[in-house]
């Protein structure tokens, strides 16, 4: 299969959020806030009403939400006013990027090549956390990532034992990557770096609302990382099972004594991650508050590119299965389930805000549909994100590829070609589909 897209911290949550440099004390946590999002069985709510969600992706919020030579404050104002508009009602976000060594990383992070912190892009997810507040939205914060555009478990991984792969390194060819990055979850000292950064959040107060992240009700969730996968070969999820799962499990009980009125998620895509494993991807989410599915039929060769026609019946069917699949999962695990990514291309996988999207205005519908039967009957899924939120911006370059020092931040991360799968703020059909969904969910 080829993929091209993209130790415990002893004591109490308290002597852990002491370890932050410079990080804010937490303070003692109220009474549940109705403000908060919960989770009462297999549903979520707020204000004791369920929490349907419309969600999107906006990974680089705390980009464009730095007062900094690559920051546009301007921008993200535009931008999530255009998603209010449209309903959307929840945001994942990136709150984690580690520079260093990999080629396709973007630059700069949350964290530099020495481990330490770079204070404009902190601040930057401030301005975005309070901008969200301000209309009524929640985030999911995302705190690593196993593959290599923000840099994540590789570079954490490098920074502890100085060697690294890149993603697509023909010397290495899949799944040599996901393999060697599923090395970090048994290093101690990578996973201790890890937590450093989840530390160094749950203490900080948003410089911007003067509000403690661990009492912001904005924050919907707090997630572990970006698509965390217990390895791509079959021996190596065999090998690092036990250290996978007690990554999660110490992590989220970190997260749960700090934070303890948000929710914990995963960031898993699901079975697509245990190479089939359902009992695995049950096992990874025991000890967080949601299941989580992503879905890429043309990362996963259900559909050709270049003939959707002639392949999307049958990867439609597989889309169709998957769901269910993950529906059986939440259901057996008595949780929710967020479709927290799902991404398709253009027609013609052409890449310009002018390529038509009729096969990914069915794939939407398709996902939406689940989602929408599912609310009608009280089922287990909560709500999906789609991948992702484009807008205003547009390629830098006529072979839409993004180059170091590039600021059109759009939904396609840096390693993909800009306009793969995201959705423009001039997608009339596509702002259709989302919205008649949306009409929906209030209905």
């Amino acid at each position: 299969m080829t993929f091209t897209r993209r130790e415990s911290l002893a004591g109490s949550a308290a002597g852990a959020l002491a370890l932050a440099a410079g990080g804010h004390a937490a303070s003692a946590a109220p009474s549940p806030s109705p403000d908060f999002v919960t989770r009462d069985g297999t549903r979520l709510l707020r204000g004791g009403k369920p929490y349907r969600i419309t969600g999107a992706n906006l990974w680089y919020a705390a980009w464009l939400g730095a007062d900094a030579d690559y920051g546009d404050r301007a921008r993200l104002l535009r931008e999530l006013d255009r998603l209010q508009a449209l309903g959307i009602n929840n945001l994942r976000v990136m709150a984690a990027a580690e520079e260093g060594p990999l080629r396709n990383s973007i630059k700069p992070g949350f964290t530099r090549a020495d481990g330490s912190a770079n204070a404009a892009l902190f601040e930057g997810l401030d301005f975005a956390l309070a901008e969200i507040a301000k209309r009524g939205m929640t985030a999911v914060l995302v705190l690593s990532n196993f593959w290599e555009w923000s840099g994540g478990m590789q570079t954490l991984l490098h920074r502890a034992t100085g060697t690294y792969i890149d993603m697509g390194d023909p010397a290495h060819p899949w799944p040599a990557f996901a393999d060697a990055t599923a090395a970090f979850y048994a290093n101690t000292d990578a996973v201790a770096r890890y937590r450093e950064h989840v530390v160094r959040l749950l203490g900080r107060r948003n410089t911007v609302s003067d509000v403690d992240y661990t009492l912001d009700s904005a924050i919907m969730a707090w997630q572990l990382a970006n698509e965390p996968r217990p390895g791509g070969s079959d021996a190596a999820i065999a090998a690092n099972r036990a250290a996978y799962l007690a990554w999660i499990a110490d992590t989220a009980a970190l997260i749960r004594a700090g934070a303890p009125q948000h929710l914990v998620s995963l960031g898993q895509e699901g079975t697509q991650a245990t190479n089939g494993d359902a009992l695995l991807v049950a096992d990874a989410h025991a000890a967080v508050d949601y299941v989580t599915a992503h879905i890429w039929p043309l990362n996963w060769s259900w559909v050709k590119g270049d003939d959707l026609a002639g392949t999307w019946p049958e990867g439609r069917r597989k889309v169709e299965a998957y769901i269910a699949a993950h529906v059986r999962i939440a259901e057996q695990s008595a949780k929710p389930l967020v479709i927290e990514e799902f991404g398709f291309p253009r027609d013609a996988e052409a890449y310009a805000p002018a390529a038509a999207t009729t096969f990914r205005e069915d794939y939407y519908r398709v996902i939406y549909a689940a989602v929408e039967a599912s609310w009608a009957s009280g089922a287990v899924i909560a709500g999906s994100n789609f991948w992702a939120w484009n807008g205003e911006a547009r390629a830098a370059h006529p072979d839409a590829r993004f180059r170091d020092g590039d600021r059109a931040y759009m939904g396609d991360p840096p390693h993909e070609p800009q306009g793969w799968y995201g959705v423009f703020g001039s997608d009339a059909a596509m702002l259709e589909v989302i919205r008649a969904h949306v009409a929906r969910a209030a209905a």
